[in-house]
């Protein structure tokens, strides 16, 4: 089986950190490469975040687990290697995350606020996507973030 799990990850471009089902996850992990990303909301509002690139199977497969703080301003974003329906957990999360799914248009498509810390509820975009960003719970209410608001940043795909 883990043959057949490595030939399809290496299928979809996901050969680079691949995680075999035997390696635990039991830390956090290390910080990953950043890049500046806004989202301007309907009313032209601009919210500037720095955000962690996570592009490997295994940096997704780790995101925020185990780090016990997420400043307001700083976020991880998830970079699908084609869109795709995300499907997010809050598995060895220690804190509460806003998930904003966002789509090829760069636009946010749909958001779970305030996911609960150590949750393995499943978190679904509704619908394709091109990226998922996580943010600190509550971030998205309080600076009025929706659903159509536009996400840019030089990380994500034009």
């Amino acid at each position: 089986m883990r043959t057949l799990s490595f030939v399809l990850l290496a299928a979809l471009g996901l050969s680079a950190g691949v995680a075999r089902a035997e390696d635990p996850i039991t830390q956090a992990q290390a910080r990953l490469p950043t890049n500046s990303l806004t989202i301007t909301t309907r009313d032209g509002q601009k919210h500037v975040f720095t955000v962690e690139l996570a592009k490997t199977y295994r940096e997704q497969e780790v995101g925020e687990m185990f780090r016990k703080h997420l400043p307001e301003n700083e976020g991880m974003l998830f970079m699908w290697p084609a869109p795709q329906v995300s499907d997010m957990w809050m598995r060895n999360t220690l804190v509460p995350l806003d998930i904003v799914f966002i789509d090829s248009t760069n636009h946010i498509h749909a958001i779970a606020e305030n996911a609960v810390p150590l949750s393995e509820a499943i978190l679904r975009s509704d619908g394709v996507v091109a990226n998922t960003l996580e943010l600190a719970g509550g971030v998205t209410a309080k600076l009025g973030i929706r659903v159509g608001d536009v996400v840019s940043s030089s990380a994500l795909k034009h």
